[in-house]
């Protein structure tokens, strides 16, 4: 895809599509994959992200990585926009890149800096020397302050660097990146539906979703209602998503780190929704009972109002 192609492609619901384990989380299901991104697809999506932070990227050898990617590029349609996840050393985002190059994608993301000790001009340099290195269109991945604002103004400079991954709640700082930056960026909202129309005001032309794995269709509706100023509309369907994506963002049980239940309550959601989660890898753990049946009601109640198409009240 040319970059204006893929910015065209960026101006959507980017679906953060899970890893599939063995039962014993050994290996991957890469048949298994296959089908729940065509599932996805075959329910409107168009934007497909695999090895990102929900897709458990560090979890993951190089190996695992391509193949993911791989199979996300031979499971959808060509008019589907495919953007794949690298991080890590300089080196090892290149190497990721060129593979990820030769199998097929439209676009690289670069996943936020991993490292335990940074300088601002070496993350400069660390994100300039990967953009350089390739032609591939580059999404950045922002988390926090170890991307700041004022590089992402000047690497949306770089024809190639396309888009930002925006995953910081704090929509006073989005709007002052997206005001100051000049440079042609399409900004996604990285924090998924629950903060979809505040970022949509301030200038995210999409957003990324993890429960889409499991219900694209509001997801999808979301994005349509937010494209056409439907802010009703747009605030039903958050409130609606809202517990379920509440939950995600829990520690879960014994735990002092937060977002624990991320991944796993995303993958127990495929579950309930007849698709296969399976487990997830170390360092993460499953949803406790108490979390799987808050799961199993914010998911019967999310079903129930699918049944009836109507998202607004």
């Amino acid at each position: 895809m040319s970059y204006e192609n893929v910015k065209s492609g960026l101006r959507s619901v980017a679906f953060t599509v899970t890893t599939p384990f063995d039962e014993e989380g050994e290996n991957v299901r890469y048949d298994v994959h296959k089908e729940n991104v065509r599932a996805i697809e075959d329910a409107g999506a168009e934007l497909f992200v695999p090895c990102g932070n929900t897709g458990e990227y560090y979890s993951l050898s190089n190996a695992e990585r391509a193949n993911v990617v791989e199979a996300t590029v031979e499971a959808v349609s060509e008019s589907s926009t495919v953007v794949a996840g690298a991080g890590g050393s300089t080196k090892n985002v290149q190497q990721l890149l060129g593979e990820y190059e030769s199998i097929g994608v439209d676009a690289g993301m670069i996943m936020h800096p991993a490292h335990t000790y940074l300088h601002e001009q070496g993350i400069f340099q660390y994100y300039d020397d990967i953009v350089r290195s390739t032609d591939l269109p580059i999404v950045l991945y922002k988390r926090g302050p170890e991307l700041p604002d004022d590089i992402i103004m000047r690497l949306g400079q770089r024809e190639n660097v396309v888009g930002v991954k925006y995953a910081v709640n704090d929509i006073e700082a989005f709007s002052r990146a997206v005001t100051d930056t000049d440079a042609d960026l399409v900004w996604l909202d990285g924090i998924a539906e629950r903060f979809a129309p505040t970022f949509a005001l301030e200038g995210a032309e999409g957003f990324t979703t993890g429960i889409g794995s499991f219900v694209p269709k509001p997801a999808l509706e979301l994005q349509d209602a937010l494209r056409n100023e439907r802010w009703e509309r747009a605030r039903g369907i958050r409130d609606l998503l809202r517990p379920y994506e509440d939950l995600r963002q829990e520690t879960g049980s014994e735990n002092l780190f937060g977002a624990a239940n991320n991944i796993p309550a995303v993958k127990y959601g495929m579950e309930l929704a007849g698709l296969y989660g399976g487990p997830v890898r170390e360092p993460l753990v499953e949803l406790n009972d108490q979390d799987k049946e808050r799961a199993e009601e914010y998911y019967e109640r999310i079903s129930l109002r699918l049944e009836t198409a109507n998202f607004s009240d």
